[in-house]
């Protein structure tokens, strides 16, 4: 899916995993009591800063903060933009 949004200096795009359905033993937890994801998919990066080009690319599986982030929603879906500051590691 291409979108359209180009993020600014060291800001990222992420497309958030889906929060768990159920447990390891079957139980379905209801919507209240999910919790948000940690871990997504970059789908856009900005180019940098001037002195620090960015670390992570657009396809990488990344680790972040639980509350990092800001929450937005483009053309129905959901997504966090964030500083690459604010990204734990990228998953292998």
């Amino acid at each position: 899916m291409k979108l359209n949004i180009k993020p600014l200096a060291d800001r990222v795009l992420i497309k958030p995993d889906e929060a768990e359905q159920k447990t390891a033993g079957g139980i379905i937890i209801p919507d209240t009591a999910k919790e948000k994801p940690q871990k997504g998919v970059i789908v856009a990066a900005g180019p940098g800063k001037k002195d620090e080009p960015m670390t992570v690319k657009v396809g990488d599986s990344v680790l972040y903060g639980k509350y990092s982030g800001t929450e937005i929603a483009i053309d129905g879906n959901n997504y966090l933009m964030m500083k690459e500051a604010d990204i734990y590691a990228i998953i292998s």
